[in-house]
């Protein structure tokens, strides 16, 4: 809880930080608090859609949370997105994500 208080504590001094707002998304995610962390990487993908590695985050949220439809969605943007920014490395992990959900 340490971790989340004093990332909670750097979010207030820069709201739109989307880095922290990964780093807090996944700490929510470590203990089960995955609304939370869901509300963190859609705001982030919304307000900054080329912020390419939150995809694979949420998108296997959202499968895990039962909700693969959404979870489709957002690693289909994500797919688009990394494409566009030219990151092989996150395409290639976003199509195996996108891949395992779909078979």
């Amino acid at each position: 809880m340490e971790k989340i208080e004093k990332l909670k504590s750097f979010l207030a001094g820069s709201p739109d930080d989307s880095f922290l707002k990964h780093a807090l998304g996944l700490e929510y995610v470590k203990i089960g608090q995955d609304i939370l962390a869901r509300d963190l990487f859609v705001d982030i993908l919304t307000r900054d859609p080329a912020y390419i590695g939150t995809y694979y985050h949420l998108g296997r949220l959202l499968e895990r949370m039962g909700e693969p439809e959404t979870a489709r969605i957002w690693l289909e943007k994500g797919l688009d997105a990394s494409k566009k920014a030219g990151d092989l490395h996150t395409y290639q992990e976003l199509q195996s994500a996108y891949e395992d959900l779909i078979d």
